[in-house]
C-alpha cells in the first residue's frame, strides 16, 4: 500500500475487477490500491500481500454482491535500472458474484504478471512506473480478452504521512470477443464479450502515529471507449477511510469505502476491505547477535 516494511507498495500493484457478471468496467478493481505509497520503492526483499474485500451494489430489483481475493507476491530486487529499483509482482486472484435470491458463481480471475521502476526522487517523494498485464483465462468471472496494465504512481512518504496518488491505465488487446464472460455486449450483441479500455485514479492521504495509522481514502474510475455502438461507458467515484497497525513483521489495514456517483453501473456499492503485508525474506533473516559482555 512510512514505506520501511512499507510493502504496501507491493499490494498497491495487483487488483481486478469486483463488477457483477452482466457488468463491465475496470479490470483492475478501483480502490484496490488506496492505502498503500505505490510510489516509493520497496527495501529489497520477498512480500507476501493479501487484499480481500466485500461489498454489495444496491441494484434492481435484487442486490448483487461480490467478495474478491487478491493474493500477490512480490520481489524487490537489489538491481537499480536508469536510478530506480526493478520490481516484479505476480497477482492470482479470485472472485465470487452473487445476486440476491437467484444466482452466483465463483472463479478463478485473470492473473497479473508485471514490473515496476520505482525512483526515491528525494525528500519524501517517490515515483513508480508498472508495466504488466491480465491474461485471458476461461472462467465466468474473468475478462475475455489479455489487457496492457500501466501504472504511474507519485508518493509523498515523509514524517509519517502518506500521500499517494496512483493512475491505472488499462487497454484491452481485444475490444469484442467471441466469450462475454465477466463482459457480455448490449443487445443485441450478447453472444460476445465487450471489453473497454480505462482508467482508474486511487488517492490515499493517511498519517502513522506510534504504530496505527489513520486517514481517508478515495478512487475513481471511468471506462474510455465503446467497444460497441450500444455499450454505455461506466464511471464511479467513492470515498471512505483507512485504519491500519504495524506489528513489526506483519502489516494489518482495514478501510470502509462507499459510492458517492456511479453512472451505468445500476447501483451504488458498499465495500469493506482487509490487507495483510507479510515481509517474507525478513522471516528467514537470522536475529542480529546481542553484543558480548567481558568483565575485566
Amino acid at each position: 500500500m512510512s514505506r520501511k516494511l512499507s510493502t504496501l507498495a507491493a499490494a498497491g500493484l495487483l487488483s481486478l475487477c469486483a463488477a457483477a457478471p452482466a457488468v463491465a468496467g475496470s479490470v483492475t478493481q478501483p480502490g484496490e490500491t488506496v492505502g498503500v505509497a505505490a510510489g516509493a520503492p520497496l527495501p529489497p526483499g520477498v512480500y507476501y500481500v493479501d487484499t480481500t474485500d466485500f461489498g454489495c451494489r444496491n441494484t434492481q430489483p435484487a442486490t448483487t454482491c461480490s467478495l474478491v481475493t487478491i493474493p500477490v507476491l512480490a520481489w524487490s530486487t537489489p538491481v537499480t535500472l536508469l536510478g530506480a529499483r526493478l520490481q516484479f509482482l505476480v497477482a492470482t486472484p479470485a472472485l465470487f458474484v452473487g445476486v440476491e435470491h437467484t444466482t452466483s458463481t465463483f472463479g478463478m480471475y485473470n492473473p497479473l504478471v508485471s514490473g515496476q521502476l520505482a525512483w526515491d526522487l528525494g525528500n519524501g517523494w517517490g515515483f513508480s512506473y508498472l508495466f504488466g498485464a491480465y491474461l485471458d483465462v476461461s472462467s465466468d468471472v474473468a475478462w475475455s480478452s489479455t489487457s496492457i496494465n500501466q501504472r504511474f504512481a507519485l508518493s509523498y512518504t515523509n514524517d509519517g504521512w502518506n500521500f499517494t496518488t496512483n493512475v491505472i491505465w488499462g487497454i484491452q488487446l481485444d475490444s469484442v470477443t467471441d466469450r462475454p464472460q465477466i463482459s457480455p455486449c448490449p443487445s443485441p450483441f450478447l453472444l460476445r464479450g465487450c471489453n473497454p479500455n480505462f482508467v482508474n485514479v486511487d488517492l490515499t492521504a493517511t498519517r502513522k502515529v506510534g504504530k496505527w495509522e489513520f486517514g481517508p481514502v478515495a478512487y475513481g474510475s471511468t471506462d474510455l471507449n465503446r467497444p460497441v455502438f450500444a455499450y454505455q461507458k461506466q464511471s464511479q467515484i467513492a470515498v471512505g477511510a483507512l485504519a491500519g497497525y504495524d506489528f513489526g513483521s506483519v502489516i494489518l489495514q482495514t478501510y470502509l469505502t462507499t459510492e458517492v456517483h456511479e453512472n451505468n453501473y445500476g447501483g451504488r456499492d458498499t465495500r469493506g476491505w482487509a490487507r495483510i503485508i507479510i515481509p517474507v525474506s525478513k522471516l528467514f533473516e537470522e536475529p542480529a547477535q546481542a553484543p558480548v559482555k567481558t568483565k575485566y
